[in-house]
């Protein structure tokens, strides 16, 4: 019988608005947000490349792609974890991001982390 957690990663997220990099005025909006990426299976896996997809409230989508995250390409025994910040700038005070990590264990398989979508958030523009 196959073990079915063998490739399992799991990714939090958390997002803050930076209002020293951001100017409303030219309807540029900057967050800051911070991933934590767990090897929660049974092998061994490194983070390969990484594919964003950011929303902002008006429905305009920026796709991000590209090798690794800030410049690395962790490598997680099981039990360990990853974190880093990173930055992502919109047209309006509120969107989304979501996406995935591409990896690869070390049996050789490929597989993708899912990143569930959170939240970029100005202060005060939910309620």
């Amino acid at each position: 019988m196959p073990d079915d957690n063998r490739h399992e990663i799991t990714v939090t997220a958390r997002a803050t608005f930076v209002p020293e990099q951001s100017d409303e005025s030219a309807n540029r909006y900057v967050f800051a947000y911070t991933i934590t990426i767990a090897n929660t299976g049974s092998v061994a896996a490194k983070l390969i490349s990484r594919h964003w997809v950011i929303t902002d409230a008006d429905n305009r989508v920026q796709e991000v792609r590209g090798v690794g995250v800030v410049g690395e390409q962790p490598h997680l025994a099981p039990g360990e974890q990853f974190e880093y910040t990173s930055g992502a700038a919109i047209a309006t005070p509120v969107g989304t991001m979501r996406g995935s990590y591409q990896m690869e264990s070390a049996d050789g398989t490929t597989f993708d982390a899912a990143v569930p979508e959170f939240m970029l958030s100005m202060p005060r523009t939910l309620h």
